[in-house]
């Protein structure tokens, strides 16, 4: 079976030779962006042998945001359109990689939720995390105008990386659902719609996204607000989650679970086998995972990115696993 065939019977839950496996981590540096980039994205896979790719949209993480000095700036936003650099450049950046390989697996891009764009882009012009909050405090109208406006072009940026680059889909980020950020139903009325307006339009041009409920910086969250979120895939952290992925699957009402390995680093530590463990106890892990979930609807993968540093042949360790039974 090859790595595409494989790794579409897993996500629409059909029968697999062997459990997939997808690692990603961040690019820097000269590889952050450009032809740099695109080369680096390339040695990786093809050197670790994965079963497919993630690109990752370093370099685009934050949306171009004007100045905000006030509430009513959040209001002065416009979609972008699909010349601009900010779609346009990473649109090229995903072809050139499905260009190259994505007729040897499936290929799928870093799409992050208006709100973790917005936040990114208010943290480029100054603002910090609590700046973004404190105006949804004190004037959340306008914030959620902005979101609207962000999820309209985030909703054209992965159309087009389907329809034009040919990714197979997109890995869809959502974030801000911790315990002490808002309630579950000041979530569903204050960011959710953007959420969704995105999500929803990318299952109009894929059925085959998935979605990232991403524990960033070891934060639990609230999962039920994203757990009737539309995706073929559903990708969380199951340590920081304390969700494995047997009991997650009926979390997740019963679609393809996507990860299993903690993958926690800083700039001090790097926490989970897949850093840790020798060669015997990173494979009888990753052996583990599939005889106690069975290899129906299950892709290997980290909790999140794992450490640029991190040496690959540890990744070659899990994948030889995976292919053994």
């Amino acid at each position: 079976m090859d790595k595409r065939t494989r790794v579409l019977n897993a996500m629409n839950k059909k029968e697999v030779d062997h459990v997939p496996v997808g690692f990603w981590f961040h690019f820097a540096g000269e590889e952050a962006s450009g032809e740099g980039c695109i080369k680096a994205h390339l040695k990786y896979y093809r050197e670790t042998d994965l079963d497919f790719v993630k690109i990752m949209c370093d370099g685009y993480f934050p949306y171009p945001l004007p100045e905000i000095r006030e509430a009513a700036d959040w209001k002065t936003l416009q979609p972008l359109t699909a010349d601009h650099p900010f779609i346009r450049e990473q649109v090229e950046r995903a072809k050139a990689i499905v260009d190259d390989i994505g007729k040897e697996r499936c290929v799928f891009y870093n799409v992050f939720a208006p709100f973790s764009s917005l936040r990114f882009g208010a943290e480029a012009v100054g603002l910090s995390d609590a700046d973004v909050m404190e105006y949804i405090r004190t004037d959340k109208n306008a914030v959620m105008q902005a979101l609207d406006v962000i999820a309209q072009t985030n909703a054209l940026l992965a159309e087009l990386l389907i329809t034009e680059a040919g990714c197979d889909g997109v890995y869809y980020c959502v974030q801000g659902g911790e315990y002490d950020r808002f309630t579950p139903e000041e979530y569903r009325k204050i960011i959710t719609p953007s959420d969704l307006y995105v999500l929803e339009h990318a299952n109009r041009y894929s059925e085959n996204n998935i979605i990232h409920m991403c524990g960033w910086a070891g934060n639990r969250n609230q999962l039920a607000i994203w757990q009737d979120y539309p995706a073929k895939v559903v990708n969380w952290a199951v340590f920081v989650e304390g969700l494995s992925l047997d009991a997650g699957r009926y979390f997740i009402g019963g679609r393809t679970s996507l990860g299993g390995f903690e993958t926690h680093w800083d700039e001090h530590t790097q926490q989970g086998i897949i850093y840790t463990g020798t060669k015997e106890e990173v494979q009888k892990y990753t052996t583990d995972m599939i005889l106690n979930h069975g290899k129906i609807g299950l892709m290997l993968g980290g909790d999140c990115t794992i450490d640029a540093k991190l040496d690959w042949e540890r990744i070659r360790w899990v994948v030889e696993a995976a292919r053994s039974i």
